[in-house]
């Protein structure tokens, strides 16, 4: 399989359809799989909670797009935040187990994606 503007514009295209404005392609054959990959598409005005994932670091390389990965503390207070924007040189980033974390979108973005699995769906102590 080749990972091209043909497939992240179809992604991006049922993204746009979508109501949650993102759509994953997933690269993993099943859920239960012991490496979760996957091209994650993501427009502007996705809602993604500010959460955390205990069982696995995760990391995001951006294909295309511009967005912020924003870490925050136990509190929900930002402590950094970086900007993915290959024109600038700034390409993915690797979030530690347990690490509060959210996104926001500039531009439409794909990015590859991968974490520990099998898919575990966040709890609601995963999320502030």
């Amino acid at each position: 399989m080749i990972i091209d503007d043909k497939l992240i514009d179809t992604v991006e295209e049922n993204a746009s359809q979508s109501p949650r404005l993102r759509m994953n392609f997933n690269l993993h054959e099943s859920l239960d799989a012991k490496a979760q990959r996957l091209i994650n598409v993501l427009l502007p005005g996705t809602v993604i909670p500010i959460h955390r994932h205990n069982h696995t670091a995760e990391s995001y390389i951006l294909v295309r797009g511009k967005m912020y990965v924003i870490f925050y503390n136990d509190a929900a207070e930002e402590i950094d935040r970086h900007l993915l924007d290959p024109h600038i040189g700034n390409y993915g980033v690797h979030i530690p187990i347990g690490q509060w974390h959210g996104i926001e979108i500039i531009e439409p973005s794909a990015i590859f994606e991968v974490k520990d699995g099998p898919y575990a769906p966040l709890q609601p102590e995963d999320m502030l």
